[in-house]
Formats: structure tokens, C-alpha cells, sequence
């Protein structure tokens, strides 16, 4: 089987990729995000292929992987097929529901109501990649399943030789309140943070945090940050609106324990065996507080940690459950 897919979610993609079909990245000669190609911070291997986005009509494709709703265009133009129709198409959807807001013109939406993008066919069913994601989306006609994140193991890594909690977020200026960025200054104060991701340089300086409070790494190389966090004694994930952050997941594998927001999906991805979840904000610190300062305790949590994702979130389940789907889909 031979399958389109943008290079979108790093993560996600690399898990992806480790299928048995032969997957096809377009790249652009800018590597800008419609063709972006076959990344450098992660492994991928040889059966994940990029292909020159003015070449793919010369390819044979069986099925479409969508994840963001211009992808329908690009299909069209650069393969000349309309997916769903003329090509067999899923639609991954990554990310939880946003309200519409009151001034972008009716009709207004709270969460519960968001309609998504294709409520209204039935000819590209919806992946959600959470069970909280496909509760709170309004599907409509769309058909609709869940194949939850999997994970490419990291192995067992923990050392927590440094007394720190490690958080991962991408954008975090940007992505503000949803990723809980506003929260850092609380939990600095109560724990020293290190914080990896896209665009974190500036972190400390815009939220007044103090630099030995709050270290940034840079877009470290995938294999190098879990090294790093690996470090820690444990993963905090301040996010109050996402699906299932996959670095949470990953903390995990490596052995850490979690400290999250009792929000979206996290509330099924960490048992109390594996970390401490709360929406009260003086309660992560202090959890925080407590494992970074127990060492111990701190490694015993993250071995349960590690059992649960592992169990859950492995990567054999994960690509039985896509070979399920784009068999169907494909038949």
C-alpha cells in the first residue's frame, strides 16, 4: 500500500511512518508547512519517501492520510484526485474543538457544538486521536472512529539526576492560556522548570521568570531531548486545552513521573500510580515540588508511568489499529 501523507506532527508522523506501506511526503523546494518532506529531528525509516510535490502525479497513490482542511485542496491540484471520491481519503483530526468566537459572525459556537469540517460527508471518515477529541467534536454524517496515539519506544531512560521538571511546548507565546503557558511563573516558583520546544528562547524574559527558574532548550533533536528529560525527575504538562500532548506520552516511556492539569485526555493517559493530576494549580506545584525533591519516590512513579504508556500507547497497537483502518478504507 502506498500512502500520501504532509509532514505535519513530527511525532505523530514518526510513529506513523514505521508502518508496513510505503509512505509518500511531499516536500517543496521552500520546505515550507505544505512540504516540509522527510524531517531532520526525527528517524524515519526508508519506506517513508518524499516526493517532489509537482511529481506526485507520476506516483501511484492508494489512499490519502488528510490532518489539516486545505489538504483536500493540494490533493486535488497536485494529484489531480478529489479524496474521498476519486481517492480513498481518512482525516486525522489532532486537535480538540475551539469555540467560535462572537465576533468572527454567526453562528456563535461553545464547545460542545463545534460542527466540524466535514459534518456534513460521509465519504472520509474522521480519525480522532482521542476519545475526548471525538466526544466533543460534532461529527455529523462524517463515519468516525479513535485510534489513540502510539509511540515509538525510547527505552527506559530515567536517571533524574537533576532536581527539575521538564515541560515541552511548542509556540508557547503564542499558544498562550491553551498551552498554560501563563502557569509557568506559579510553578517556577515552586519547582525549577526546563523548557523544551519551538520558539522557547524567550520564555523567561517575557514571563519575568528568573533563568535559573526556567532553562530553555531550543528545537532540540528528537533523540537529544528525551536524553534531557530524561534528566529531570519529573515531566509537568501545565496544558489546559489539547488532545494528548504526545510528549507527555514519551515522558512516560522514558520513566518519569507526570504532574498534569486534570483537562482533556490526560485524565485517562496518567493513573495515580504514574503521577498526580489536579486543576488546582498550587497543588501541581507542590506535587511537583515534592517528586522533584524525593528521588526515590520519583523513580518508582515513573516505572508505573512507563508500564501504563507502554501497555496503552505502544507502537504495535498503534499500527495494527492504521493497517485496520486503511485497509477498510481502501477495500
Amino acid at each position: 500500500m502506498r500512502v500520501l501523507l504532509w509532514h505535519v506532527h513530527g511525532s505523530w508522523a514518526t510513529s506513523f511512518v514505521h508502518g508496513p506501506y510505503t509512505t509518500l511526503v511531499p516536500a517543496t523546494p521552500d520546505r515550507g508547512p505544505d512540504g516540509r518532506g522527510r524531517p531532520e529531528t526525527f528517524v524515519w525509516p526508508d519506506r517513508a519517501v518524499e516526493v517532489p510535490h509537482d511529481r506526485l502525479r507520476e506516483e501511484h497513490v492508494d489512499v490519502v492520510v488528510l490532518q489539516r482542511p486545505h489538504e483536500l485542496g493540494l490533493c486535488e491540484r497536485w494529484l489531480g484526485r478529489r479524496p474521498g471520491r476519486d481517492l480513498p481519503a481518512v482525516y486525522v483530526e489532532h486537535d480538540t474543538p475551539r469555540r467560535t468566537p462572537a465576533d468572527a459572525g454567526p453562528p456563535e459556537e461553545v464547545v460542545p457544538d463545534s460542527r466540524h469540517f466535514l459534518h456534513d460527508r460521509s465519504d472520509i471518515p474522521v480519525v480522532h486521536v482521542t476519545h475526548f477529541n471525538r466526544l466533543f467534536w460534532n461529527c455529523g454524517r462524517a463515519p468516525t472512529t479513535v485510534i489513540e496515539h502510539g509511540v515509538v519506544d525510547p527505552g527506559y531512560r530515567f536517571r533524574g539526576d537533576w532536581p527539575r521538571a521538564a515541560v515541552v511546548i511548542n509556540d508557547p507565546l503564542r499558544r498562550g492560556r491553551v498551552a498554560g503557558t501563563d502557569l509557568l511563573p506559579a510553578l517556577a516558583a515552586a519547582v525549577p522548570l526546563d523548557l523544551f520546544g519551538m520558539n522557547v528562547r524567550d520564555v523567561p524574559r517575557r514571563l519575568g521568570i528568573a533563568p535559573e527558574s526556567l532553562w530553555t532548550y531550543e528545537d532540540l533533536p528528537q533523540a537529544r531531548m528525551h536524553a534531557e528529560i530524561a534528566r529531570r525527575r519529573v515531566y509537568l504538562h501545565p496544558y489546559r486545552w489539547t488532545s494528548l500532548g504526545l510528549a507527555l506520552i514519551e515522558a512516560m516511556m522514558l520513566g518519569l513521573p507526570v504532574v498534569a492539569l486534570a483537562t482533556t485526555e490526560a485524565v485517562e493517559a496518567v493513573p495515580p500510580e504514574a503521577g498526580v493530576l489536579s486543576t488546582r494549580v498550587g497543588a501541581l506545584a507542590e506535587a511537583a515540588r515534592s517528586l522533584a525533591a524525593d528521588g526515590p519516590r520519583a523513580r518508582r512513579m515513573g516505572r508505573e508511568a512507563r508500564a501504563f504508556a507502554m501497555d496503552r500507547y505502544g507502537l504495535p497497537r498503534f499500527l495494527r489499529d492504521w493497517r485496520h483502518m486503511l485497509t477498510e478504507v481502501t477495500r
